[in-house]
């Protein structure tokens, strides 16, 4: 059985692998241009005018860059205070995804297909066009849903241009809405939409969900949390539960350390088995790695490297859970390798996938 780290506080086993110790000197060295005052840099990190750049949810001053790279299971090099507690920013989004596949899994969602509609009628999917929005929609980001949500309109993340997407005018301006499903827009407004539906569709908070059925059975610790904003909550058979915002674009998202993502990371990579027990469907995790036609290095909110368009040094097999700031999350399931990359400047992570892989040899 290949190996899982027992429950926290016990140890994790490592095999420190020389061959590593320059890659993981070069993520450390490498820290994100953002200030470790996120209060003050989130504001200004995503080309917004005010109001519309008003952190609406909980924010805390980031730690220095820190990570850690698992090969076997094992912890195989280390740095930073990998017990550091940060916001991830939309590393949340693949949190999101496994929700779904939870959700999935146990027949609250039928059929990725089928309008979102059919299950949830808070009136977020009314009308003609918001009607036809469908699941496979919402994970892909190709769903073009319209409205106001936690008073963020989905316009300000209209023309949005991510990881190289062409853009023809100036994020937050007026596009006109293609039919759901026929344009690939990377927007945070229509994930915490989504976010909101998968609430709506579980009839718990989410936090508690992801802790039952995902952090407690692989062993992670308790020190995490996931929050939304001061606007966010709705009433759930007559109490007041806040809906989780899908990163923390406008604060709020998940709070977490190193070593628990990876925990998730490793799941993910073990095809959602933890010391023999089914967390998540292998069925999802293919899922997530298909590539939208539309933007062929995304899935279902993870990032993929299809013909090494993404990541270069990378394999093309590897995929990605990845927040602003120079938070990364890889998975390789060739090398049976996962990476912790906190704080690290993303224009740095290309090397680093390349030192890593010409270290494994």
């Amino acid at each position: 059985m290949s190996y899982v780290p027992p429950a926290e506080p016990a140890s994790w086993e490592e095999v420190q692998d020389g061959r590593l110790v320059k890659a993981a000197r070069f993520a450390a060295e490498h820290e994100t241009p953002w200030s470790r005052d996120l209060a003050a840099e989130i504001p200004r990190q995503f080309a917004e005018e005010p109001p519309w750049n008003a952190v609406l949810g909980p924010v805390r001053r980031r730690g220095g860059p820190n990570g850690l790279i698992l090969t076997g299971g094992r912890i195989a090099a280390e740095w930073g205070d990998t017990w550091q507690i940060d916001q991830t920013f939309s590393v949340a989004k693949s949190y999101l995804s496994i929700l779904a596949g939870l959700a999935v899994d146990r027949g609250l969602i039928r059929d990725v297909h089928e309008p979102v509609a059919r299950t949830v009628s808070d009136g977020g999917f009314n009308g003609p066009h918001n009607g036809r929005i469908t699941w496979h929609h919402l994970l892909q980001q190709i769903s073009e849903w319209e409205g106001t949500l936690w008073d963020k309109p989905d316009l300000i993340d209209r023309n949005r241009r991510v990881a190289g997407q062409p853009g023809t005018a100036r994020k937050g301006t007026h596009r006109d809405l293609r039919e759901p499903g026929g344009y690939w827009e990377y927007n945070d407004v229509r994930v915490n939409r989504l976010s909101l539906a998968l609430l709506r569709l579980w009839q718990r908070p989410l936090p508690d969900v992801f802790r039952e059925l995902v952090m407690q059975p692989i062993g992670a610790s308790r020190d995490w949390d996931w929050r939304g904003y001061s606007n966010s909550s709705v009433m759930l058979d007559g109490r007041e539960v806040e809906s989780v915002a899908g990163g923390s674009h406008w604060g709020g998202g998940v709070f977490i350390h190193a070593r628990d993502q990876a925990r998730i990371a490793l799941m993910m990579l073990r095809g959602g088995v933890w010391q023999g027990k089914r967390i998540l469907s292998d069925e999802w995790i293919e899922h997530c790695r298909v590539p939208c036609p539309l933007n062929r290095v995304y899935g279902y909110l993870w990032w993929l490297n299809t013909d090494r368009r993404r990541y270069p040094s990378a394999n093309a097999s590897s995929y990605y859970a990845v927040g602003a700031g120079g938070n990364l999350t890889w998975v390789d399931p060739e090398h049976d390798l996962v990476a912790i990359l906190r704080w690290t400047d993303p224009a740095a992570a290309d090397g680093f996938m390349g030192m890593v892989l010409r270290a494994l040899g």
